[in-house]
């Protein structure tokens, strides 16, 4: 068995929460391929009220140095993948941003995505392994992003395909959509943290329940995006999914959370 050196370990405590074993990440990478996303127009206006309330924020590097108050008691989980946009091909991403440079805004974390069963796949994942080399030398985790070719659909065996061949690359942590069906066994196949995506924006009690289900089914955690700051009430939401990540919260009970907290 591999030790952990100290800073790595050190390092991952500040993201996922020796107390409860959980992480509530917010995802605010989107700009990198959508451009101004709803609800991230204005990043720094939106993002500030929304800092305290999470556990570690994953961001381009861009937006970090531009919109994140440097005085913020934040983590940063830096996305170090790109190239693409929307109007191309997704799945033709590279490592844009270098190890030295992560150190330099005093990343926690770095995170990319590989695309199983797209178009680029092979180099996707083998840049994900040349990733985890460099960043294994500084004691740096790695976040690997699960995005599965669009013609699969979201189910456990694909998604537990992808997570698998990501913790087998070395990834720290692994991110992939929740399903309905058998997200468990995704889970019990991957031997390191899963964190779910939110996704799509979708009503707010729906994004609870699957933030719950995920817990319950083994998750550590969410890199919760757009159900977030497309939300009517950002910081109500932020809050009611923490309560059910690191409170064990039923739905209910977190859902009166983000009603009762809008202005």
């Amino acid at each position: 068995m591999v030790k952990m050196d100290w800073g790595m370990k050190n390092r991952l405590s500040k993201i996922i929460s020796p107390k409860t074993g959980k992480t509530v990440m917010l995802a605010v990478d989107h700009g990198y391929f959508q451009g101004p996303t709803t609800g991230l127009r204005a990043p720094k206006e939106s993002l500030a009220p929304l800092l305290p309330y999470a556990d570690s924020l994953f961001v381009t590097r861009g937006i970090l140095r531009n919109c994140i108050d440097a005085n913020a008691n934040i983590p940063i989980f830096l996305r170090v993948s790109g190239g693409p946009s929307i109007l191309g091909e997704l799945s033709n991403e590279d490592i844009t941003t270098s190890m030295k440079e992560a150190l330099r805004l005093n990343a926690v974390g770095v995170g990319m995505s590989i695309f199983v069963g797209a178009k680029n796949e092979d180099r996707t994942i083998s840049n994900l392994g040349r990733l985890v080399n460099e960043a294994e030398e500084y004691g740096i985790p790695v976040l690997a992003i699960t995005a599965v070719g669009k013609e699969m659909e979201r189910d456990a065996r694909y998604l537990g395909l992808a997570c698998r061949i990501a913790a087998e690359m070395g990834a720290h942590m692994v991110k992939t959509y929740y399903c309905k069906e058998d997200f468990k066994k995704v889970v019990e196949g991957c031997p390191v943290p899963v964190v779910i995506a939110g996704g799509k924006k979708i009503p707010e009690r729906d994004a609870l329940q699957m933030a719950r289900n995920a817990i319950d089914e083994g998750a550590a955690g969410v890199d919760m995006g757009r159900n977030i700051f497309q939300s009517d009430n950002p910081v109500g939401m932020i809050k009611a999914v923490r309560s059910v990540v690191h409170e064990n919260k039923p739905v209910d009970e977190a859902f009166e959370i983000y009603s009762s907290s809008k202005s």
